[in-house]
Order: C-alpha cells, then structure tokens, then sequence
C-alpha cells in the first residue's frame, strides 16, 4: 500500500541491512538514548504522510552536534542510512526510513542559544519549535513569522525550506535563515553563513542545505532573522459566493501593491470542518481570512482598501477581529484545518498536497482543481496561502482503500502538472520527500537533476543521508 503511483515517481522501498556491531557500538556511546524497542521505532517510522513503509531499525535521540558527529561518524563506517527527526509533521513521507536505518531525533537539542535583539538574529538548535522560539523572544518585542501550520521544528522548517501564512509579506525560511552549523555525512562539523545580513563570500551554502530534507548533511544550530512585533495588528474574514470571486480578491489586492500580511483562502466545505472541529458558527462559503500588519493608521488604510476590493468582487459580511483572542480563535482554526478534515472522516488519512503557481495563473488553477475534486466525488479540503499563488488540497481517503488510493493520486497528479504547465512548481512549501520525485524530475528536467545528484555524491558518497528522497540515485 505504497501509493500507486508509476514505478518512476516513487524511489524503491528496498530496506539496507543493519549490522548488529552497529546497534552494539550506538548502545555502547549512547545508552538507553538508542532504542530499539518497536513502539519507539513506529513512532519515528510515520509522519503525516499515508505512506506506509518498515521502521527504522533503531532510534538515537541526540542532544548535542557531537552526538549527531558520533551517529553519523558510525553510521558512515557501517554505509547505513540515517534519517533526521524533529516534530514528525512532514507531509511527503520526508521521515520514513525507505532503505532502512537509524532514525536520529533531533528534538532533545531545544535550547535557544542567543538572542542578538540589536542585530534582529537569533541562534538556535535544531529542535526548537516555532512557537517555542517565539514565546522565547516575545519579552524582546520581536518575533519569528515564518509559520506553516504546524509546530514544526527549526530544523525540519530549514531542511523542506518551509514558508506558510505570513510569506506574502516576510518571505520564507530561504530568506529568513542567515546561517547553519550542520555535520556532514561523515561526522564533520561545518558552519555556513554568519550573523550579517549579505555576505559575497563563496559559495552559498546555507541556501544549499536549506531546502535539502537531510539529505546532505544533519543540521544542529540555526540562525534566523527575527523582527519587530507589529505596533498593530487587525484580522478580518471576508466571504463570497465562489472561489472564483475570492480568489480574483486576492489576485486584486497582491497586484494593487496592498502590503497585506496573510491571505489564506478556505472554501466553503472546510469552512464547515472548522465549524464542527473548532466549534465556530462561521458561513460555510468560500473565505478570504487576512491579516494587517503595521501602524494603526496604516493598518486602517490597508483594511478600508482591501474591504473596497473584496466588495467590488461580490465579497459580503466583511467582519473585524482586532482583538488577540478573536484574531487567535480565528488563526487557530485554520491551523488545525488538517486535523479538522481528518475529523470530518474517521478513520482516515489525508493525502495533502500542494502547488504554487505565478498569481496571475492562481484562478485558473485553483478553479480547475476544485472542479475536478468535485466531479469526483472524494472526500477533501482546500486552503491557500494565495497571497503567494500557494495553495493546498487534502484528498480523504480509507487507508486500506486501493480504488481511493488510486482517485487521490489521480486528482493530485493533474494538479501538480497543471501548476507546471502554468510556469508553477510541484510543491511550494511541503517539498519533495518520496512523493513528488517523479514530478521534480519532469520539472527540472534532467541537466539539473544531474547536478543534484553530483553534489549529493560528492557530500555523500555512501547515500547515507536521507536516501531516497528527493530523487533516485
């Protein structure tokens, strides 16, 4: 029940051998910190993903850079995989030890290291959670605003170079990461980047390795940009009666030049699995949810602007949230939109999947994929960061359901390659794991995916590292 994909678009699930004289020398250094007992193992052998692979032959819980050394110094010797955890939140079967291995959790490495509120920088380890870091740093007056749903960890955000609900205006963690010490595949220590804001030294790698899903080195310290806390913050939901309106909104307001701060559409449906999940009593029609950022005066400005936009697409009962509890009971129903699908549908699991396409081509996309979602019966929600041409279908489906399997995949594939025939990308912010290789490899096409895998054999001659991911060696 590995998704029935073409042979080509996923990598072979063929599990390496683990040496016993391995587990043996991980028990020696590591104590009850490696585990090999099965219940730890399953837990870090699934993520959110309905992909259902063996577990990893053990688990090593690190909690310094030299822990991760020692692993993958020993791991290197031996030529067994080795699978950086951190949250377990991934989408894309990231997690799953396909060829076997020692899964290394990262999560007990949570310490904030330093927080540099002059500079606008804070360092951390790799297993800080985004919402850790941010009730670390709230006293300074600052914030950390990538958010993708999720309480992700640093490290996992920095390895499927994540993004979210705020990229629209601060970007995602490829512009917000300023360096990495990460080890490589045979236990070194490196460090890339520094505290400085732009740097003409080198080669750029600490954008090489964010965005890399562990497969070129394991990394355990993060410098990020951190910014000023907003001085006003206003929320407000918007509702039509299409998604076509709502998505046209959005496309007026991103063209306009309005500095909004977070745009996500929710058709009317999920509106409806919030209501129930969330206990809400919100219209279930297609829903513009936005966010302002700035002085009140300019808060105010943007708002007035963007109601006279919706209202000029059809955009009714135009509602204000200006105060934290509202804007957060508002925030944390979208958050929890995945566990609010997968409660509409016990029993099930979700096969999520995005796309991200130029703004222009956003209707056309999203329409023609609803349409198609529609038609075909299947059980789904829709969300999008849409600010940025970023959205998100979750196709429901019985696990143990072949013919689903199969209709989910369908649907997804003419999606993704509809984004790619409109100048988008398979994935614009889950990343590639297991699931997207075969529509990485269309979209990128064979030169790069060449220099891909040049880099990864040159840093990781035994494809130690995450295999399988990504593309197949």
């Amino acid at each position: 029940m590995n998704a029935p994909l073409p042979s080509h678009m996923l990598p072979e699930i063929a599990q390496r051998e683990t040496p016993a004289a391995l587990i043996d020398a991980l028990r020696g250094h590591f104590g009850d910190r490696c585990s090999t007992a099965l219940a730890v193992r399953e837990q870090h052998g699934r993520d959110e993903s309905s992909f259902i692979v063996p577990p990893p032959a053990a688990v090593v819980f690190a909690q310094s850079s030299a822990d991760v050394a020692q692993v993958l110094g020993l791991c290197n010797a031996y030529a067994v995989p080795v699978i950086p955890f951190g949250a377990g939140s991934s989408l894309e079967g990231h997690l799953l030890a396909i060829q076997g291995g020692i899964s290394l959790d990262v999560s007990r490495m949570n310490q904030v290291l330093a927080i540099d509120a002059d500079d606008l920088t804070v360092t951390v380890q790799p297993g800080v959670t985004r919402k850790q870091l941010n009730e670390a740093i709230k006293h300074t007056g600052l914030f950390f605003p990538i958010d993708p749903g999720a309480d992700a960890s640093i490290g996992g955000m920095c390895a499927t170079r994540a993004s979210g609900t705020n990229a629209v205006r601060y970007g995602t963690m490829r512009e917000n990461v300023l360096g990495l010490e990460v080890v490589t595949a045979e236990g070194r220590v490196m460090r890339t980047g520094t505290r400085a804001r732009k740097s003409s030294a080198g080669y750029d790698l600490t954008r090489l390795m964010v965005g890399s899903e562990g497969t070129l080195g394991v990394i355990t310290e993060v410098t990020l940009r951190i910014y000023p806390l907003p001085e006003a913050i206003s929320a407000a939901i918007c509702f039509f009666t299409s998604i076509e309106e709502a998505v046209r909104t959005t496309i007026d307001i991103i063209q306009l030049g309005v500095p909004i701060a977070r745009v996500e559409l929710v058709d009317g449906q999920t509106v409806g699995m919030f209501n129930r999940h969330s206990k809400l009593s919100l219209r279930e029609e297609p829903m513009l949810l936005m966010e302002f950022h700035g002085s009140p005066a300019g808060v105010k400005e943007q708002a007035e602007q963007v109601e006279e936009i919706a209202r000029e697409r059809g955009g009714q009962a135009f509602e204000w949230a200006t105060t934290p509890e509202e804007r957060t009971r508002l925030w944390t129903a979208r958050h929890n939109a995945y566990f609010a699908a997968l409660q509409s549908r016990p029993g099930c699991r979700a096969i999520s999947t995005d796309v991200c396409v130029p703004i222009s081509r956003l209707a056309d996309c999203i329409l023609a994929s609803a349409q198609e979602a529609h038609d075909s019966g299947i059980a789904h929600f829709l969300v999008g960061h849409v600010g940025d041409g970023n959205f998100h279908f979750g196709y429901l489906i019985d696990p143990l359901s072949q013919t689903e399997r199969e209709l989910a995949e369908s649907l997804n594939e003419k999606m993704v390659r509809r984004a790619q025939s409109m100048g988008g990308t398979c994935t614009g912010e889950h990343g590639i794991g297991m699931h997207k290789i075969g529509f990485l490899q269309e979209e990128a096409g064979d030169a790069a995916l060449d220099w891909m895998r040049a880099i990864k054999r040159t840093l990781d001659p035994k494809n130690i590292l995450n295999p399988g991911k990504i593309f197949c060696m």
